[in-house]
């Protein structure tokens, strides 16, 4: 007998940030388990890639223009996927943006704009979500976190740090509050996936290449930076019945980094 913990069919996914990377891989992954797929990112060219795939593996897949720092622009993001996918059960909050600048150099404008997509952004998608989710007792959402959410990356990762530990404690308390209403609410916390985000952080010319993504694997015990594709498993989960007993929870995906003791080593 075939089991059906992580069939997702009949379900529509809201995915942010879907246009390429991690947000793509979770998109396609969706779709492979059987969800109907908004594919959201800040350009309709950004989700083409994207919404291709996921037509070819016969699903419906419906890409949406919308910055999520725009408040104005979340609700009507949700009203076009109520009408041409149906209500969400299962909301990715994916979409964000880094910072690597120093405090004492933080610009507010700067620190803003950051909270303003990584955490503000997550809440207006999640609060849409939950007013879908409640009415019919069923919903998943996915927060997109960070190692760097838990622990501090140094860096000039400042401003984007606190945003994704907000995210975390985000996370928790919304859990607690939807719990009645059967909305589960969990955060991922990736370590560095070679996205094309990363690659820009390792050509950006402050930082020297090598040691940088040698420093990053001092800190993986497995020893490899993450694949989008490797979230792709622990996302369909969170979203599937199988962690219908789960929520709260905050999974790190990051290869044993946030196990590893900053002054440990993987190596003899």
């Amino acid at each position: 007998m075939t089991s059906t913990l992580f069939d997702l069919h009949g379900r529509v996914a809201v995915v942010t940030g879907a246009g390429t990377g991690l947000g793509q891989a979770m998109a396609v992954g969706l779709a492979q388990h059987g969800a109907d797929v908004a594919v959201v990112d800040l350009s309709l060219t950004a989700t083409d890639q994207t919404v291709a795939q996921i037509t070819a593996l016969d699903r419906r897949a419906l890409g949406i223009a919308c910055d999520v720092a725009q408040p104005e622009a979340i609700p009507r993001m949700f009203e076009q996927v109520d009408e041409q996918l149906g209500p969400v059960e299962i909301l990715v909050n994916n979409a964000a943006i880094g910072s690597h600048t120093r405090p004492e150099h933080l610009g507010l404008d700067e620190w803003q704009r950051v909270l303003q997509v990584n955490l503000t952004g997550s809440f207006l998608c999640a609060q849409q979500g939950g007013r879908r989710m409640i009415p019919r007792r069923k919903g998943s959402i996915i927060n997109i976190s960070s190692i760097g959410g838990a622990t501090a990356l140094g860096r000039g990762n400042f401003a984007y740090g606190i945003s994704k530990g907000a995210v975390l404690q985000f996370t928790r308390d919304l859990a607690v509050e939807w719990a009645k209403h059967n909305v589960r609410v969990n955060a991922v916390l990736p370590c560095q996936f070679r996205t094309h985000g990363l690659q820009a952080v390792i050509d950006d010319p402050q930082f020297d290449s090598d040691n940088l993504i040698s420093r990053f694997l001092v800190g993986i015990p497995i020893n490899r930076l993450g694949e989008p594709e490797d979230l792709v498993g622990p996302v369909v989960f969170l979203a599937s019945d199988a962690a219908a007993m789960v929520t709260g929870a905050l999974l790190p995906v990051d290869g044993g980094n946030l196990a590893l003791n900053a002054g440990g080593s993987h190596t003899w």
